[in-house]
């Protein structure tokens, strides 16, 4: 969860007014304060971009006639922020991200402006290899060398432990933010934008370990509103083989079987559920070590979808996928849940809701 002091965290139960902002960073490098009527933020640890947004903008005269207009599909970016406004008029912000502008659009005479917009992963998928590209040294080294190639000077905070790979190079046209995804597997670690912009290398928080940083509970003074649950086993899995063959660094093949060795869980390897395994290879993992890591990182993923629930709250502008919620039913009943993706609302009408994996008794 984003920093944020336990004033703010009271005032989400409460019924104080929310603040929205929105900044408009131009391509000539001014800023514009924009006013929002509407539109929401969607956060999805699935998606190589983690947030998208779409603003309604009532102000008609922002509705682009040439390239040269300062809201723009040219590299122009939008930065939105959202929090709540005390009764002593003072208000507290939490960051929501920062999107390149892709769309833009509406009726000239009577609007809203829409706009659509990406988190900035979308800046490095994007700029796909025009010739191959070889990448060798530590992990972390190789991730910032991707990203600021894409964006020179992007600030790139590490929260692994960074390890050195084999060397590896993708053909033209390969997509960089999965040449990211796969040196980042050889620390255990995922690559996304955060809300502020900044790139971010880090495990995903374990469920079985992680303290929760929000409740949402039913009752007075909660901010529980409801929710569905529902179970899959479709494309879960509770092993993963990684491997890794690397010819040019001279070192021998390498592989690493990590399996859902928990007994209490309902995936156990070898259990009721049986052996469901699932394979990844790449020549980035060049010791056991790597391989372990990138199978523990495929595996808390594939095993995940097997419990799933979707939340409503009253909305939480400071929660980042992965973060442990402690949620408490209307009949008392706890669970922990980790959230996959949720959307927050720009206005006051629109629900906010969370999807979440991994669902766990609580306390």
């Amino acid at each position: 969860m984003y920093n944020v002091s336990a004033r703010f965290l009271a005032a989400l139960a409460e019924s104080h007014a929310p603040a929205t902002t929105a900044q408009l960073f131009t391509t000539d490098g001014g800023t514009q304060a924009l006013e929002i009527s509407g539109g929401s933020v969607t956060v999805d640890r699935g998606s190589v971009t983690r947030r998208t947004c779409s603003v309604t903008i009532a102000d008609t005269s922002l509705i682009p006639r040439t390239a040269k207009a300062s809201l723009n599909v040219y590299g122009a970016q939008l930065r939105i922020s959202r929090g709540v406004t005390y009764s002593d008029g003072t208000s507290d912000l939490v960051p929501l991200g920062l999107f390149r502008i892709d769309s833009i659009g509406g009726d000239v005479d009577e609007g809203p402006v829409t706009l659509s917009g990406k988190s900035l992963e979308c800046i490095v998928q994007d700029d796909q290899f025009t010739v191959p590209y070889k990448a060798t040294s530590s992990a972390v080294s190789a991730i910032t060398a991707l990203i600021q190639r894409s964006i020179p000077g992007a600030a790139v905070i590490n929260r692994a432990a960074d390890t050195t790979i084999g060397p590896r190079t993708w053909d033209i046209a390969s997509d960089p933010m999965a040449s990211v995804a796969e040196i980042a597997a050889t620390m255990g670690a995922e690559v996304y934008a955060d809300a502020d912009g900044t790139f971010i290398i880090a495990t995903l928080p374990d469920i079985n370990t992680a303290m929760p940083v929000w409740t949402v509970a039913a009752g007075e003074g909660g901010v529980y509103v409801s929710a569905s649950r529902a179970m899959s086993a479709d494309k879960v899995c509770n092993a993963v083989l990684a491997r890794g063959e690397n010819t040019e660094s001279g070192v021998a093949p390498v592989s690493a079987l990590v399996t859902d060795s928990d007994p209490s869980s309902p995936t156990y390897w070898g259990g009721p559920f049986g052996r469901r395994p699932l394979f990844y290879t790449s020549s980035a993992l060049i010791n056991s070590v790597q391989a372990q890591a990138a199978a523990g990182l495929k595996l808390a993923a594939a095993k995940a979808p097997n419990a799933t629930a979707d939340l409503s709250s009253l909305p939480n502008p400071a929660l980042e996928p992965g973060d442990i919620l402690r949620v408490v039913y209307p009949d008392g009943s706890k669970e922990l849940h980790q959230v996959q993706s949720f959307t927050v609302p720009l206005d006051t009408s629109t629900a906010f809701a969370m999807q979440t994996i991994s669902a766990k008794e609580g306390t």
